[in-house]
């Protein structure tokens, strides 16, 4: 059987006790057909003794910093932003010692202020990167070789990946979960831990959503039917009429509940229906693109490769590798 993926999760001190447990909730959700883990997940510190985190209390860990140069991926956890790290630019001692033990080929992933970290350690010079949305400008000017995009969940830059505030570290573990092993996997991951599968990198930080009048649904149903019909043709007016309302009404409403168009969230729904058929199907290229609302192979191919760089049987063929090999 294939090897699990070794994940280490850096707690340094002044950890937020929630992003901390975020990769072991969503990486030990991940499990095979005979319920072994994909992942396997370890909490370290630089010096393999206690932290303190959020809420009062101490952390200790069962690992120390060899912990990271085991890893395939290591995280390193939010920090506080008013902590020496975000506020004075004094990293913790070791801490440059112990990234130097990181293999070339693993991946190294922040979540939130913890952009702080790979920043002073000069990881992201060069590089897009985020940080929660706070805290963006302050990454900027102290950082001005990193291009902070302070309007993104997060940033994938390869070997490297930053994420916002505290939900965003939820959403980039399971992008790499689905970087990893598809979206199938992925998707189970999500149901088991009750979040939303898929939110992209690219969507807004920080969205407005005023309270619902009551008796007001909102565009929630509007949504749920199109998800139930990509096949059709829609347009905002079909979507505006399963709302019952005016189209410029169901369009300001759409953008203040998403913070998107509906046209830009009808195709990216689309397109993530592509990929999950390519995944999970072997229907032919020109069938997924029916069954997805996207028209023709042709349309497929263009919107696949807009928004991954790749041929629609390439993404295929990646996806069933890594599921014969995870």
């Amino acid at each position: 059987m294939t090897a699990a993926h070794r994940v280490a999760v850096l707690a340094l001190d002044h950890v937020m006790a929630f992003e901390l447990g975020v990769p072991d909730r969503i990486f030990k959700a991940a499990v095979r057909d005979d319920l072994t883990h994909r992942y396997d997940v370890r909490v370290c510190s630089l010096d393999g003794g206690p932290v303190r985190a959020s809420g009062g209390f101490t952390v200790t860990v069962d690992h120390g910093p060899e912990a990271l140069a085991w890893a395939d991926t290591v995280v390193v956890a939010t920090i506080q932003p008013d902590g020496p790290v975000c506020d004075v630019r004094e990293l913790p001692e070791g801490l440059a010692e112990a990234f130097a033990t990181i293999r070339p080929e693993a991946r190294i992933v922040s979540f939130c202020s913890a952009a702080f970290v790979l920043a002073e350690l000069g990881l992201l010079d060069g590089k897009t990167a985020t940080t929660h949305w706070v805290l963006t400008d302050r990454l900027q000017r102290r950082f001005p070789k990193i291009r902070v995009d302070p309007d993104v969940l997060f940033v994938d830059e390869g070997r490297i990946l930053t994420s916002a505030g505290a939900g965003a570290a939820v959403d980039l573990c399971l992008h790499l979960v689905r970087l990893d092993y598809g979206a199938r996997v992925a998707n189970a991951v999500a149901r088991r831990c009750v979040v939303p599968p898929w939110r992209e990198g690219g969507q807004a930080q920080f969205i407005e959503r005023p309270v619902p009048e009551e008796r007001d649904a909102g565009t929630a149903g509007a949504r749920a039917w199109a998800l139930a019909h990509l096949d059709r043709p829609i347009g905002i007016d079909d979507l505006a009429a399963q709302a019952a309302m005016s189209r410029r009404s169901f369009t300001r409403r759409f953008r203040d509940e998403t913070g998107e168009s509906p046209l830009h969230w009808l195709n990216r729904q689309r397109v993530e229906h592509a990929r999950h058929l390519l995944e999970a199907t072997d229907l032919t290229v020109d069938q997924i693109a029916r069954r997805s609302g996207l028209g023709t192979g042709v349309s497929l191919r263009q919107h696949l490769r807009a928004v991954l760089g790749v041929s629609p049987s390439a993404y295929r063929r990646t996806f069933r590798e890594n599921a014969a090999t995870g």
